[in-house]
């Protein structure tokens, strides 16, 4: 999949968003000894819904119970997938926490894809695993592990959410109602971890400051983007997020990753890319979507077809 030069400024836009969202991870494991992993959680999730009602003011009546139980669940997956994640991020490094979560959304891609040259980026993939434990998984935080894997069952579990509640509500009011939920459910976790942290204003602008920077902005500049890019040109993009990640752990917490670790990554980034470029294209994709100016559906960037076009970056 080509881009044409025309579409350097979305290209530029889609990069942009992914560093803002690693800037905003980062600031987050600056954030835990203050308030904790599931504080900020609760942070991130509480402003994100904040930012939404601000500017979808979504509607309460005339929906269905079907669409009310698919808000509720996607809210769940959000704050799972939320509270995994930045549970892994205070045991293992940024860019590992990153492209351990992306086989979520590269294992949905290679099931749905139905095709022998699945096989190879998943033989693709299994390497870049084997490489990123260095050799000996044991020098890699286990536990640390474990959650990151959770992650990335949830960022799978997030895609095909986010499609179902796109077809239940318009624009951006599912989404703003399922963060509401997923806030809801990080309270009580986020209070008991960060306690009276919550009452000092500048970490409270700090928290809002990660969502900013991992939510709004990421999102409002890929839907600029998606409406000038291909839909698989712009999953390849995203399919950068891992290095993306090493790169922020570097320059920001001083992470330091081995040349298998960085191995690792780069053969996920492939699998990734390929299993992009060799899935089937539903004739109804974000291109058609995107020429009337509106996203396919709910959620960050749902595909028609989830499964076939995963490789997407959570909202939060």
């Amino acid at each position: 999949m080509s881009v044409r030069t025309g579409n350097a400024p979305a290209v530029l836009l889609v990069v942009t968003g992914l560093a803002c969202q690693e800037i905003g991870a980062s600031f987050a494991v600056l954030l835990f000894p203050e308030v904790g992993p599931l504080g900020m959680v609760m942070l991130r999730l509480v402003f994100s819904a904040l930012l939404l009602w601000i500017i979808a003011r979504p509607a309460l009546r005339g929906h269905t119970r079907d669409g009310w139980a698919a808000v509720v669940g996607f809210g769940v997956v959000l704050a799972v997938m939320n509270g995994l994640f930045y549970l892994a991020l205070e045991r293992l490094p940024l860019g590992v926490t990153v492209t351990i979560e992306v086989l979520g959304p590269l294992t949905l891609s290679i099931i749905a894809s139905r095709r022998a040259s699945a096989w190879l980026w998943a033989a693709i993939a299994l390497m870049g695993v084997v490489a990123l434990g260095g050799g000996g998984w044991e020098r890699l935080d286990p536990i640390g592990v474990l959650f990151a894997l959770g992650a990335a069952a949830s960022w799978a579990f997030y895609i095909l959410a986010s499609a179902r509640v796109g077809r239940e509500f318009p624009k951006l009011e599912g989404l703003t109602l399922a963060m509401t939920a997923g806030a809801v459910i990080a309270l009580p976790f986020g209070i008991a971890s960060a306690g009276e942290a919550l009452l000092r204003p500048e970490l409270l602008g700090l928290g809002a400051a990660v969502a900013l920077l991992s939510s709004t902005i990421p999102y409002a500049f890929e839907l600029v983007a998606l409406r000038r890019l291909p839909a698989a040109a712009f999953a390849i993009l995203m399919s950068l997020a891992p290095a993306t990640a090493a790169l922020a752990g570097f320059l920001l917490l001083g992470q330091l990753l081995s040349w298998l670790e960085v191995v690792g990554i780069g053969l996920v980034i492939v699998a990734s890319i390929g299993a992009v470029q060799t899935a089937p294209r539903p004739e109804a994709n974000l291109d058609e979507d995107a020429a009337a100016g509106e996203p396919a559906a709910e959620g960050p960037h749902p595909p028609a077809d989830p499964a076939q076009e995963p490789f997407t970056e959570p909202l939060a």
